[in-house]
């Protein structure tokens, strides 16, 4: 894949237009102000009972009620989470969505499930960047930027792609770089990533490290450090520098573990169960599932919130996190 640079993309079809952020969370404020301090007009749309609303008045933003927000924006950006975006939309996006205006998410979520279905006469791009919205802010301010990913839905203006990558660019992210995709490219492999890897692996895996240790009677302070602490020092080797770069720093004991070891423990039969989760994302079962707990007013995941919030490696956790934080070791 060709990776887009600043010099690839013109930023100047933002001049005449106004962005109206939907939302004002994590992404939404980091979002926001990386296109004010580039110069691009910005509206930030949210409703009046939310508890963002004094907030982002507070960082400087004219804000609006949604639908107010979705008639004053050229571009719709919608960034409120997955599962509250097709009922917002319906009721106060939708009828604001004029022939020529252009529709914008940073994830594919309500698109790829048909959760939202756009009128045909608009543009619909997405502009999603790899990093949570406060390490897009964190680059931005430090004269670089994040890496992204630019999509198009729709295109009847001719001009969709060019609007994605200026958005992109105005953000920084063009300095980092930037890949061109699909929506369901972007959607089906940022779900497998948090399910399997990223979130749902990683969690399950220092878990089960942690417990076992644990349980065959080894201190949970020295598990903690074991099979959590640690893991930001191995992964920020493999971030700097790859796996190799990381094999190449631990010791050659740990090395000759990892490569005689490691692959009994996360074996064909998880790359099988993986690819079974991967299928339901394909499918839409995942995101049926996940619409389906939302309705119900998500019972099973405020049970996990509470459920790991009592587990051991978070109460150990806690003490051994206050170690490391400045100025708390006694004098």
């Amino acid at each position: 894949m060709r990776i887009l640079h600043d010099e690839d993309v013109d930023e100047s079809i933002l001049s005449d237009k106004t962005i109206a952020v939907i939302g004002y969370g994590a992404q939404g404020e980091a979002q926001a102000k990386c296109l004010r301090d580039s110069n691009v007009s910005v509206v930030i749309g949210l409703r009046p009972s939310g508890t963002s609303w004094e907030h982002a008045k507070e960082d400087g933003f004219e804000v609006l009620p949604v639908g107010e927000a979705a008639r004053r924006g050229d571009i719709v950006h919608i960034l409120i989470p997955d599962e509250v975006q097709a009922e917002v939309y319906e009721s106060e996006i939708k009828p604001q969505m004029e022939r020529g205006k252009t529709l914008s998410f940073s994830h594919g979520f309500s698109i790829c499930f048909n959760r939202i279905v756009p009128p045909p006469d608009v543009d619909v791009i997405m502009v999603a960047p790899k990093a949570p919205g406060t390490e897009e802010r964190k680059a931005y301010l430090e004269g670089f930027g994040v890496p992204g990913l630019v999509a198009v839905r729709q295109n009847p203006s001719g001009r969709a792609r060019e609007v994605a990558l200026a958005m992109a660019k105005a953000m920084r992210w063009t300095r980092a770089g930037i890949l061109e995709c699909t929506f369901e490219e972007e959607t089906y492999e940022d779900l497998f990533g948090e399910q399997c890897v990223l979130c749902g692996g990683l969690v399950e895996l220092m878990k089960s490290g942690f417990e076992v240790l644990v349980e065959a009677g080894y201190p949970p302070e020295m598990a903690y450090f074991e099979c959590v602490h640690e893991m930001k020092l191995i992964v920020d080797l493999i971030w700097e520098g790859g796996i190799k770069r990381m094999a190449e720093v631990i010791s050659n004991t740990a090395e000759y573990g990892m490569w005689s070891v490691g692959h009994r423990i996360i074996g064909p039969e998880v790359k099988e169960r993986m690819k079974t989760a991967l299928k339901r994302i394909e499918s839409g079962e995942f995101a049926s599932e996940w619409v389906e707990e939302y309705r119900k007013g998500t019972p099973f995941l405020k049970r996990s919130r509470e459920e790991i919030s009592r587990h051991p490696i978070e109460t150990v956790g806690s003490d051994i996190r206050r170690l490391f934080k400045r100025g708390s070791r006694r004098r």
